[in-house]
């Protein structure tokens, strides 16, 4: 074998193909030192799991040889006494030891957070950090300078202050006598005085001796006043007095003070992404629904529903249940993380418990003892360790916030504003934001109060006038509020101020109606769980301010755009035949019978329509006379059930699900489709006359209130063709389809749930509609397309029916509530007479408008004819007008 010419697999990284040092096991990929520290920095990979390629491979690179035997290396290690040992370390023989790499595995594991820190925020904030430090250290050598001159005058001042002290002592004091010797002079004066009171009281005292009181007060005096006791001290004086703390003063002007560690606001390290980008998501398997969820760590997160609050992972498995939680809170954030990463939580009794970080202990923080009042949620704060709770009344229907701290004592409550209005009717979710404010998702409105609990704001919704349904609430590392609305299904944002920023999520695929809301602040991403499914969507909405972030972002759009391929099959003559009028125009209406509504309208020729309602009736109604033909054996409760094949044949869904065909003479009925799975029910159906393949929508029920739902294609033979079920990121975009049509360019364009979702032919996903403005409460019913590419739905909410373009930008409300139709809900376009037919939803009602006319032809020809250019504009004087129309 040549050895020189075999071939060698080199290890190369990933994003530069530099020399592998490290590999990546979350995402399985090898990268240099510079590539190494750019992913863990990243926020889109800052939780993956970076490691040398020696740990990969199960290798340690360098044996280090005992400090007390040096000819030998380290093959153990002491447990008890944590140090490495070899052979001859005989006193550690008897004591639990582990194999050197079993112990450097087990230590790498324990301390995997705190590398994670280092090399995630420690490498990020130092190149922030040092250039700053830099400058701060510049800046320190010219003020200590100044400073130092300062201290130098006033200690050449002090100096000479000490020297006429000390000449003043030497001078005045201790010059012109021995101190010591005046001291005994003294005192031999004393004792004689002494010695003479004594002979005085012995003569003048004597009991023999008859002596009157005053003789003897009055010699006393004269005796006493000889005397004069002084200490010759008066002389030992300084001429400017001194202490320490002056002479501190007097030597430094700076003051230092005990700061801590040097950090960089959030401001500069971060910001806003265009747009939240999907990250994870999670299938739950023991909860039917997310209310609410708790950041733990990283990869672990708390969620609650009617039944359960359980401890998953980022694989949905469940790690630990909470059963004794007071499931009548079931929507409302009973549960929340201190910061000791122990669960606290409302239990049956509505006492506030606290789990144990290893889930064995149960301890009750808070015990309840007003019978009136209950705990509705709780919040730990994050900066304090204070755990706020939101208290609930019900008579009179009234709420308040109250502050514990850590020992569980009762330490502020708040109730009313400055004026004495209360502030909170119905506490459900509570917070807070990095300034202390106190964020409550209150009945329908955000309610925040300032740390002492003064009263800051209140905010009511969206500007376009929508009163709010809050529910999920947290606050960002930017100090945003995110808030899910659950009356518009989206995910607002809006500044600390109280100010709406953004629609952060409008109607997210495979949640279709956002509930539970945490930010994790490690990995600065938000947890977001369904009101209608056992899902939570991990997304990023904020990303690092440097270059890196720059760069992969310049790189992703590259990549979006080139990925963008739109095909113009549209029929452009119409786009030059026709245009809208400035207002649609009632041609005709039509009362029927047999019906009691007009959920669904489709259209057999100029003469005949196909009408059905919601209680099982599809009749067909001849409109140039009263003669009608009922289908009795049609499923009952769904919307769009039929259409109609080439003009003729009616294809619809019958009460077991299949779907029949009814000859054009209404004699013969086959079935075109049975149902072969019992899970999933057909419940819209739609004929594509541009390729003839027919069009399901099926829904699958996954508890009393939610489902899920998919798109199925099938050919003229009956055959399966395509199933549209997800998106490009693999969550659900069907939540419950109503009714389905095709556009002109092939989209799938589907009346969902809450939101119109289309589709491109080939399923992948365009737009999801929820109204206008967008976030608004969308309840769409009866849809179509036109010849223009227009998408018209009629909308339950507004009572309207709404024309956007093919892109799902709103144009207009093209009809509104009339005496005509109060409730539009069917709807169907002829394509032949360009007519719209919409059905009423409370009575028996078809109204035909006409809404499209012809363009003039001499303007079109101006505008678009490509025969008006060069050689070819002598066309006008030959009276050529039809150059513009389709081939």
């Amino acid at each position: 074998m040549d050895i020189a010419s075999s071939l060698y697999k080199v290890q190369q990284c990933r994003s530069c193909l530099g020399d592998t040092e490290y590999h990546c096991v979350s995402c399985l990929c090898d990268l240099c030192l510079q590539c190494k520290e750019n992913h863990v920095k990243d926020l889109k990979t800052i939780d993956h799991d970076v490691v040398s390629h020696g740990d990969k491979i199960n290798y340690i690179p360098t044996q280090e040889f005992c400090v007390r035997h040096p000819t030998l290396v380290y093959r153990k290690y002491c447990e008890p006494c944590q140090v490495p040992v070899c052979f001859h370390c005989r006193k550690h023989r008897n004591h639990s030891q582990l194999d050197v790499r079993t112990a450097y595995k087990t230590k790498r594991q324990r301390h995997r957070r705190t590398i994670h820190t280092i090399r995630s925020e420690a490498l990020f904030y130092r190149p922030v950090l040092r250039p700053r430090i830099k400058a701060d250290f510049k800046a320190c050598q010219t003020r200590f300078s100044l400073y130092q001159s300062k201290m130098l005058t006033k200690a050449q001042t002090l100096h000479e202050l000490i020297d006429k002290v000390v000449n003043d002592l030497l001078n005045n004091v201790f010059c012109d006598f021995n101190f010591i010797h005046r001291c005994l002079k003294q005192k031999i004066e004393m004792s004689r005085h002494i010695v003479s009171l004594q002979r005085y009281e012995h003569i003048y005292v004597q009991p023999a001796f008859t002596f009157s009181a005053l003789q003897f007060l009055s010699s006393i005096k004269i005796a006493l006043s000889q005397i004069h006791l002084t200490l010759h001290t008066s002389q030992l004086s300084v001429t400017e007095s001194l202490n320490k703390e002056g002479v501190m003063e007097s030597l430094s002007a700076i003051q230092i003070t005990e700061r801590g560690n040097r950090r960089v606001g959030n401001q500069c390290l971060l910001k806003l992404t265009s747009g939240a980008e999907f990250h994870n998501s999670l299938t739950l398997t023991d909860v039917d629904a997310c209310y609410h969820t708790s950041c733990l760590t990283l990869d672990r997160v708390w969620v609650s529903d009617e039944n359960k609050i359980i401890l998953t992972n980022t694989t949905g498995v469940s790690l630990h249940h909470v059963t004794d939680f007071c499931s009548k809170l079931y929507d409302t954030g009973l549960h929340t993380v201190n910061m000791d990463s122990e669960l606290i939580y409302i239990d049956k009794k509505y006492n506030i418990n606290k789990l144990s970080k290893n889930n064995t202990t149960r301890t009750t923080l808070i015990k309840r003892t007003n019978s009136s009042w209950r705990p509705r949620s709780v919040y730990c704060s994050q900066s304090t360790g204070d755990l706020l709770v939101g208290m609930y009344r019900k008579k009179p229907k009234t709420g308040k916030i109250t502050r514990y701290n850590q020992s569980g004592q009762l330490t502020q409550t708040t109730m009313h504003d400055n004026k004495g209005v209360r502030l909170y009717r119905q506490p459900n979710f509570i917070t807070e934001n990095n300034n202390g404010d106190v964020v409550v998702s209150d009945f329908i409105a955000v309610v925040v109060t300032e740390r002492g609990g003064r009263h800051r704001f209140t905010y009511t919704g969206h500007p376009s006038g929508s009163t709010p349904y809050p529910r999920g609430i947290c606050t960002d590392a930017l100090s945003h509020i995110l808030v899910c609305d659950g009356r518009t299904h989206t995910v607002q944002m809006i500044d600390k101020d109280g100010q709406f920023l953004s629609h952060l999520l409008i109607r997210p695929s495979g949640i279709f109606r956002p509930r539970g809301l945490s930010y994790d602040i490690n990995t600065h991403r938000i947890w977001v769980g369904s009101l209608d499914n056992n899902t939570v969507v991990i997304y990023r909405y904020i990303t690092r301010q440097d270059a890196l972030t720059d760069l992969n972002q310049a790189t992703a759009v590259m990549k979006s755009l080139s990925e963008i391929t739109k095909t113009e099959k549209l029929q452009q003559g119409n786009q030059c035949l026709l245009k809208l009028m400035s207002s649609p125009e009632i041609l005709h209406s039509l009362t029927l019978t047999g019906v009691n509504s007009c959920y669904h309208v489709s259209l057999v020729t100029l003469d005949g329509i196909w009408v059905s309602d919601h209680k099982s009736n599809l009749i067909f109604r001849d409109t140039t006379s009263v003669s009608t033909y009922s289908v009795r054996d049609l499923c009952r409760d769904v919307y769009g059930l039929h259409t109609v094949k080439n003009k003729s044949e009616l294809i619809y869904i019958d009460r077991n699900y299949n779907i029949n065909k009814l000859s054009r003479d209404i004699k013969t009925r086959t079935t075109f489709l049975e149902r072969t799975d019992s899970t999933w029910e057909p419940r819209c159906v739609y004929w594509s006359p541009i390729n003839g393949d027919l069009l399901v929508g099926m829904y699958r029920e996954i508890t009393e209130y939610t489902g899920k739902g998919k798109i199925t294609r099938y050919d003229q033979s009956g055959q399966l063709i395509q199933t549209v079920q997800h998106d490009n990121t693999g969550l659900e975009l069907y939540s419950g389809p109503l009714y389905v049509t095709e556009n002109n360019n092939e989209d799938i364009v589907v009346s969902d749930f809450t939101a119109v979702v289309v589709t491109e032919r080939g399923g992948r996903h365009r737009f999801t509609y929820t109204g206008h403005p967008s976030g608004s409460e969308l309840q769409p019913h009866g849809i179509c397309t036109d010849a223009l590419s227009h998408i018209l739905l009629c909308d339950d909410t507004t009572k309207t029916v709404q024309i956007i373009d093919r892109d799902g930008q709103f144009l207009s409300y093209l009809l509104t509530e009339s005496e005509e139709i109060i409730e539009p809900c069917g709807i169907n376009y002829d394509v032949d007479t360009h007519r719209l037919w919409v059905g009423s939803g409370n009575n028996n009602t078809v109204v035909i408008y006409r809404y499209i006319t012809r363009q003039d032809a001499l303007t079109v020809v101006l505008k678009h004819s490509p025969c008006l250019s060069g050689r070819n504009k002598n066309v006008m004087s030959m009276g050529i007008l039809y150059c513009y129309l389709p081939e």
